[in-house]
């Protein structure tokens, strides 16, 4: 069982001085990653080095067979849209359109029989295709 990084106390830390966006507390974050989603995306990328980029960008996409699918890359692409926060040192980014619909979003690492991976567990979805990486709002 996993279980959900609550950071109450916690004040956003100053921004890299590199980002031109906001940086945000955790609680005004739009999404809740949990504590084995943070593990995970640590250790992708210690795997990577940061070759692919030093922040984790969760985002949503016009597609898929719902009309909205999620993305989860490494990159340095930044600007001045985007919102950051650090949680336990990581650095994760989303753009505003994406806040939007991430709103109350939880980002977990499940590992089950049929595979291991991210999950979205999204309050907003009122709909979503098998394979879990679409839906409409």
């Amino acid at each position: 069982m996993s279980e959900t990084v609550a950071l109450t106390n916690f004040n956003a830390p100053a921004a890299p001085t590199s980002f031109p966006g906001e940086t945000v507390a955790r609680p005004e974050f739009p999404i809740e990653i949990t504590a084995k989603a943070v593990e995970m995306i640590r250790a992708a990328l210690e795997e990577t080095k940061g070759e692919d980029g030093d922040f984790l960008r969760v985002g949503v996409k016009g597609g898929g067979c719902s009309g909205f699918q999620y993305s989860l890359n490494f990159t340095n692409e930044v600007d001045d849209e985007d919102i950051l926060v650090l949680v336990d040192g990581v650095k994760i980014v989303t753009d505003a359109f994406s806040a939007s619909y991430l709103k109350g979003t939880e980002l977990d690492y499940v590992e089950t029989l049929q595979g291991n991976g991210f999950k979205f567990n999204n309050p907003n979805a009122k709909r979503t295709c098998g394979c879990g990486s679409s839906f409409s709002a």
